[in-house]
């Protein structure tokens, strides 16, 4: 996954961004591993123990949105710096941002709010970055984007809003940097947050929060069944 980030933060076109943001996607969710954890929620009297599963970022894309960036354009894997198709490139991002609905099914899934409904009211734990949204005089931050690679809403456009989560924090975290990757774990809902940063089409309670930590079991073949 870190030569996918290396290559894509080195990039410096619009064209290459929406080229390459599928494959960015995808190595993002590999090597999740299946590190579930129980927590103790804080009830009166007995406090029941909740289990957050693992999930990967592209387990909260439709299978028409998946497949679609899956399958970009051809011609804008092919466009050159400063060509006539990277000015395409930028007319893409700028009919993106307009707010005009899309024809095109790449385009359609680079500002979907589509969601998987299944998910609505899961205990999840996904890794991801932080996005500040809402913090004190302390820089304590209660309220965050999650998103699944770094510099997204700051540095790069933002990944489609399926592929954002907005998140509630109540005791608050400080950040080091921003580039820091965390495992979160929360309870997911499906509802459309709008902020000038991005557009979330989830939102979470977090229960806990703690750095991600590389080298999980190697036989993890992909989300929990939650059926």
């Amino acid at each position: 996954m870190l030569a996918y980030m290396n290559r894509f933060l080195r990039v410096s076109t619009t064209a290459t961004f929406y080229a390459f943001l599928p494959f960015l996607l995808i190595a993002c969710s590999k090597n999740s591993g299946d590190n579930s954890v129980s927590h103790q929620s804080a009830s009166s009297d007995k406090p029941s123990e909740q289990t957050y599963g693992v999930i990967e970022w592209t387990d909260l894309l439709p299978d028409e949105d998946l497949h679609a960036l899956e399958n970009p354009p051809e011609q804008l894997s092919d466009i050159e710096d400063g060509s006539e198709g990277d000015e395409l490139a930028s007319q893409l991002k700028a009919k993106i941002s307009s707010g005009d609905t899309p024809k095109d099914p790449y385009e359609q899934a680079l500002v979907s709010k589509n969601i998987r409904p299944e998910f609505d009211g899961r205990n999840v734990r996904i890794p991801g970055f932080i996005v500040p949204i809402d913090f004190d005089d302390q820089q304590t931050i209660t309220t965050f984007f999650l998103v699944p690679f770094f510099g997204a809403c700051i540095h790069l456009p933002p990944p489609p809003p399926n592929q954002i989560i907005y998140a509630e924090y109540e005791p608050g975290i400080k950040l080091e940097a921003l580039y820091d990757r965390f495992w979160v774990d929360g309870t997911l809902a499906t509802n459309i947050i709008e902020n000038e940063l991005a557009t979330s089409a989830y939102s979470m309670t977090v229960a806990a929060i703690e750095p991600y930590m590389e080298g999980l079991p190697e036989d993890w073949d992909g989300a929990e069944d939650f059926d």
